[in-house]
């Protein structure tokens, strides 16, 4: 190993190592060195013939036995690798070599030390070791990271579908395959429009918006399963770009809504089926409307009216055999043809438990057919067949035993039975016969009501009937001229357009209370004039029945605005006066006050006083006039007195620059200790802040002490309220045996803080009265 080294110093000069070397005697003291060599030391300064080599090369410290063992010749060579070390701002790395320089005598031997540049090398072979440890660490993360996102593409609620440009699909999750009911290897290079009815339009859409660099959000696509059955996606769709135009990947993740869409179809059918019934003034302006809202709000192309009569309005008792079913109103989509099956339609009748009109009608509840022209109804099936129309539904318009008719619609879809939306029509049949039995109650009352109509037009009272939706059906003169609505604009308003918005909530519910039958003999309410007044009414309401059915809500008013105003004006007089006396007196006594003349004095057993006094008030206040002191002790109690409030608490007095507060009355609390202790931390706040704030150096003093105290009313006449006890006594010491600028409780007070708050122990002081009291000082607020 000597041997190759020396050889690589002194016969390879090629090499681009460098090397320096120095001559050390038996000592380790330097006896000669190369050029360059300090450039390698720790302590180049140090470099010097005669230094010990330990002192610039800090490596040997440690190495005197080896050294030793080179110098007696035991050992041929020792070499340290990789040394690295900070010279000029940058770090080099060196190898050291030391060999023996032996002489036959043995008391001039030398050590021979070379020094190798190793910088390159050692950089060189640090970096290639980096970048293998970091391609390692890709692949590894590349690999992991590739079964993660299989593991999450799997997992997703979602249906995930990747396709080429032209459709084909290449990769599918399992909640695609649940959604659509085929396999993987049933979709799998299959084309898109497996699924999808327009595929080519969605993909050209896709492209047009990827050009401009856009993404579709939330597209709402019409797909189909294995079994051909309809479902709603809401797809999220983007362009994964390739290197080569044209070969670009699509990704849809798409979620079905069909559910959320059939819930959206039917509280919109609802809605709208109320607002009609609520706006329309009679039934065949009514009609025309629910089949054509029916029919658009839930995806169906035809619907039909049949009666037993001209129109609907007769109810036919019990089931007769003799009613023959008329179609009296067709509603039409203009996507389809039908004028054949219309004219057909206008033509046949049918009877009871023939056709689906007359087994609706005979059974009484609604019923659905998956294909009509497979049905067996021999006079509509073929015609529906060649208008395109296959799934069909109705229902009867049924109040109680009472059947007023049936309603029919048709689809072009053949469509599965759906329980949920019959039964939504069950109740809008009912809805639409409770309506047109109130429209026969209404004119019919409307007619009877004429009689009294003179006698409502000479009252002073406000006099009004509404219907069942709360459309006007009449007011009287007096109503009209305080109120100031013309007839046109009552024509088109319900009564609770005028309800103030305070007394609307109150009023919905006191009008379907007396729909149901209650009756109300005293209420209040409050109507909106039509320039913006207010006006508030007294008076009673009641609700008209036609044959057990609500058809009118009646109001008898009277005009109570100026008493109101009276009797606001005595209200905010008195509240001013309970103002006043709560500014003085803790709420809890005040009351007491109120309701019984007498003295007020209860006991408190567990409660925490607090003490304060600002220190240097009074030399700096002989200096101010009077006022002057007044606003500023105004200031710093206005402070006090707002975290009193924030805190809960009830503040007893302030004599001068003193402040007295207590906590756990009259209101009992558990943590009044804590709520006192909070309040004292804030005060010394506030203190410091209205020193910076007005350019002062006021200080303040604290003191608090737990227990028992009486509080009560001293005098009546003045409205004092005091507190009395040990526990006032001792939290007056407390502060005035304190030091400025320092919070003092207690023992009783730590033993009750100590788990939330930071003591400082003082130790024991003279208390009048008590003798020795352990006492300490409140730092803070634990975190």
């Amino acid at each position: 190993m000597k041997d190759q080294l020396l050889d690589r110093i002194f016969n390879k000069p090629s090499l681009p190592d460098k090397f320096e070397h120095l001559e050390l005697d038996d000592h380790f003291c330097i006896i000669n060195k190369s050029e360059q060599v300090q450039r390698f030391a720790d302590s180049p300064e140090e470099v010097i013939q005669g230094k010990d080599i330990r002192l610039s090369f800090p490596e040997f410290i440690g190495l005197e036995k080896i050294l030793q063992a080179i110098l007696r010749g035991e050992q041929q060579l020792f070499d340290l690798e990789a040394i690295g070390r900070r010279s000029n701002q940058k770090y080099i790395y060196m190898n050291i070599y030391i060999l023996g320089n032996h002489n036959e005598n043995k008391f001039r031997n030398k050590l021979i030390v070379f020094i190798e540049d190793v910088t390159n090398k050692f950089i060189l072979k640090q970096n290639l070791a980096q970048q293998t440890y970091e391609e390692k660490l890709r692949k590894d993360a590349l690999t992991a990271y590739n079964t993660y996102m299989e593991k999450i593409i799997n997992s997703m609620p979602d249906a995930l579908l990747i396709t080429s440009s032209k459709g084909n699909i290449k990769k599918v999750n399992n909640a695609a395959q649940e959604l659509f009911g085929f396999s993987e290897e049933e979709l799998i290079n299959r084309p898109l429009s497996l699924i999808m009815d327009d595929d080519h339009f969605l993909i050209e859409s896709i492209f047009k918006n990827y050009y401009f660099r856009q993404n579709f959000q939330n597209l709402e696509v019409v797909c189909r399963t294995k079994t051909r059955e309809k479902r709603l996606i809401a797809f999220s769709c983007s362009v994964i770009p390739k290197k080569i135009q044209g070969l670009e990947d699509i990704v849809y993740i798409g979620r079905d809504i069909t559910a959320r869409q059939y819930r959206e179809q039917r509280t919109s059918t609802q809605y709208a089926i109320t607002r009609i019934l609520s706006e329309s003034q009679s039934v065949k302006q009514a009609i025309p409307q629910i089949l054509q809202s029916i029919c658009q709000n839930l995806g169906w192309h035809l619907g039909e009216l049949w009666a037993p009569s001209q129109y609907i309005g007769t109810s036919v008792q019990g089931h007769s055999i003799n009613a023959i079913l008329r179609c009296v109103e067709i509603w039409s989509s203009r996507v389809i043809s039908v004028r054949e099956f219309k004219a057909i339609t206008w033509q046949t009748t049918y009877t009871p438990g023939i056709g689906l009109p007359g087994r609706i009608w005979i059974r009484r509840l609604p019923l659905w057919i998956k294909d009509i022209t497979e049905d067996g109804d021999t006079r509509r099936s073929q015609p529906a067949a060649e208008a395109g129309l296959h799934a069909a539904f109705g229902f009867p318009i049924l109040d109680d035993s009472e059947i007023l008719g049936v309603m029919v619609f048709f689809s072009r879809e053949v469509q599965p039975k759906d329980k949920d939306l019959l039964k939504m029509m069950g109740s809008i049949g009912s809805q639409i016969a409770q309506f047109i039995k109130r429209k026969q109650a209404e004119d019919a009352l409307i007619e009877s009501e004429e009689r009294y109509r003179d006698l409502f037009e000479n009252a002073n009272d406000l006099i009004q009937s509404v219907n069942v939706y709360g459309r006007f059906l009449y007011v009287n003169l007096a109503w009209q001229e305080t109120l100031g609505y013309s007839e046109a604009e009552i024509a088109n308003m319900t009564i609770f357009d005028i309800i103030h918005p305070e007394f609307k909530q109150e009023c919905w519910q006191r009008f379907y209370r007396v729909l149901s039958g209650e009756k109300f003999d005293q209420v209040k309410a409050a109507f909106v004039t039509k320039d913006g007044q207010t006006i508030f009414l007294e008076g009673n309401i009641n609700c008209k029945f036609s044959e057990g059915h609500p058809v009118a809500v009646r109001g008898i008013f009277r005009n109570v605005t100026q008493r109101i105003a009276a009797e606001e004006a005595l209200r905010h007089q008195q509240e001013e006066t309970e103002r006043l006396l709560l500014n003085i007196l803790p709420t809890a006594i005040s009351k007491e006050l109120k309701e019984e003349s007498a003295n007020i004095a209860e006991e408190f057993t567990d409660v925490t006083v607090l003490f304060a006094d600002i220190i240097g008030f009074t030399e700096i206040a002989a200096s101010m006039s009077a006022i002057q002191v007044v606003n500023l002790l105004n200031s710093i109690f206005s402070t006090f007195d707002r975290l009193t409030e924030q805190y809960g608490l009830e503040r007893i007095k302030n004599i001068g620059d003193a402040y007295i507060v207590v906590g756990g009355l009259p209101t009992r609390r558990p943590d009044h200790a804590q709520a006192i202790a909070l309040m004292a931390l804030h005060i010394q706040t506030a203190i410091a802040l209205f020193n910076t704030e007005n350019n002062q150096n006021f200080n303040i003093r604290i003191g608090i002490h737990s227990g028992s105290v009486v509080a009560g009313v001293i005098d009546l006449d003045k409205f004092t309220c005091d507190l009395w006890g040990d526990t006032v006594n001792i939290a007056s010491c407390m502060e005035s045996q304190g030091i400025a600028g320092k919070i003092q409780v207690t023992e009783d007070t730590y033993k009750s803080l100590c788990n939330e708050f930071l003591f400082q122990k003082r130790g024991e002081i003279e208390v009048k009265g008590k003798g020795k009291m352990t006492t300490y000082f409140l730092v803070g607020q634990k975190g």
